[in-house]
């Protein structure tokens, strides 16, 4: 676990664009429940996601379509949902960061960590506008 002090910043970094934080099992399975499309992504305290994948995700979201729910999970933070949100994205293996948006709880698109590592952000929200434009 890392001190929570040294991940606010990178929470925030997600959360101020309004991305809703989930901690539990229970909160993952309700959020991938609801109708509609939900990006889910998986954070973490790496360089790529700092340079690439949350940046990227705040990008994307100046796009006119854009899911109807917003979620993030962190991983080596808060493990029980990061497990169960990794579950939901079977077949793609674990990897953080990530990103995965799902429609009507079935997973559309999946972005996995050696898709956002050595990538721009404005690539990586190229490829999660281009999600978005096909699924909402």
């Amino acid at each position: 676990m890392y001190p929570p002090e040294l991940v606010k910043p990178m929470r925030e970094d997600l959360t101020s664009v309004g991305f809703e934080e989930l901690h539990s099992a229970d909160a993952v399975n309700q959020a991938l429940s609801k109708k509609g499309t939900t990006l889910v992504v998986v954070n973490s305290v790496c360089g790529c996601a700092a340079a690439n994948a949350r940046p990227g995700a705040r990008i994307s979201l100046q796009n006119s379509k854009k899911p109807d729910n917003l979620v993030t999970v962190f991983a080596g933070v808060d493990r029980e949902a990061t497990d169960v949100a990794r579950a939901h994205m079977v077949p793609f293996p674990p990897s953080s960061p990530s990103m995965a948006l799902f429609k009507d709880g079935e997973l559309v698109h999946m972005l996995e960590r050696h898709h956002i590592e050595g990538r721009p952000a404005e690539m990586i929200a190229e490829n999660l506008v281009d999600a978005y434009n096909q699924h909402c």
